[in-house]
């Protein structure tokens, strides 16, 4: 048996299903799945309280937040790094601070396509947070960001499995760019695929949009438009990411990878074909 850690801190789009999707239908055997959740926050007092998650003894554990650079985040590093860690998030970008969390055993899927939200109190209430997030995850399952995580956890399960552990396992280092996570979808049509790389592209444009109105911008009318900029660039980012779908299955093209009963993973194109 596997045991598999989620620690939530703060929320990026992904932290909505990454701990469903190595057992999508419920049915997998094999694996134990926890998750540790701090919900919106996440600070260092939030990082001390996941210590107490030690005690259902992970066999590896997955952090995911937004900037893992942040105190945050480092704070848990430093009470996980003794287990088996793999950090999920949208940044660090530059390639020194990724270089730096490997080199202190961590393993890391950076994702610049999970886009920032445009979080002030002037802009955003929870419907808005809600349907942004929803859009976010729209553009992350379709485009190749959901199945390139699953395949990487699924990776990392199966060595434990084996009888690896501890520093015997091979984590992932993934710097998960648009251009990369397409090429997990699966996409059979060209001008689909075409649409959800651009769906990618938009995503990861969102962050520099609403980064200003996050941080930087004072004025309410400023701060406003900007992040609803964002928010629209999100919305039309989904739409395309919806596009690329209708056409797999205009023409029976959808690719489907479920998990077996042990863990295997199955393929299927057809709708009516059974996963071999």
């Amino acid at each position: 048996m596997v045991n598999i850690g989620f620690i939530k801190m703060g929320n990026l789009g992904m932290s909505q299903v990454i701990n469903l999707i190595q057992d999508e239908i419920a049915a997998r055997e094999g694996i134990i799945v926890r998750v540790f959740g701090t919900g919106a926050k996440m600070s260092p007092a939030e990082a001390a309280d996941s210590e107490s998650f030690k005690q259902w003894n992970a066999d590896f554990v997955v952090i995911i937040s937004p900037n893992a650079a942040a105190p945050g985040p480092t704070a848990a590093r430093e009470i996980w790094k003794d287990v088996p860690c793999i950090v999920v998030s949208d940044g660090p970008t530059k390639k020194e601070a990724r270089e730096a969390l490997e080199q202190e055993g961590f393993g890391y899927i950076i994702l610049p396509v999970d886009p920032l939200i445009g979080a002030k109190r002037e802009f955003l209430d929870p419907v808005e947070m809600a349907s942004f997030n929803s859009d976010a995850m729209k553009v992350l399952s379709i485009c190749g960001v959901v199945r390139l995580i699953q395949e990487e956890l699924d990776k990392v399960t199966d060595q434990v499995a084996s009888g690896r552990s501890g520093k015997e396992l091979e984590l992932p280092h993934i710097f998960a760019k648009p251009e990369k996570c397409v090429e997990h979808a699966g996409f059979a049509n060209p001008y689909a695929k075409a649409k959800a790389l651009a769906a990618l592209h938009m995503a990861e444009k969102v962050a520099q949009v609403n980064f200003p109105a996050c941080f930087m911008l004072k004025e309410i009318e400023q701060v406003c438009l900007t992040a609803a900029a964002g928010h629209e660039i999100m919305e039309a980012a989904a739409q395309l990411a919806t596009q690329a779908r209708e056409i797999e299955k205009s023409n029976d093209t959808v690719f489907r990878q479920p998990h077996a009963k042990n863990g295997t993973l199955l393929k299927k194109v057809k709708l009516y074909e059974k996963p071999q």
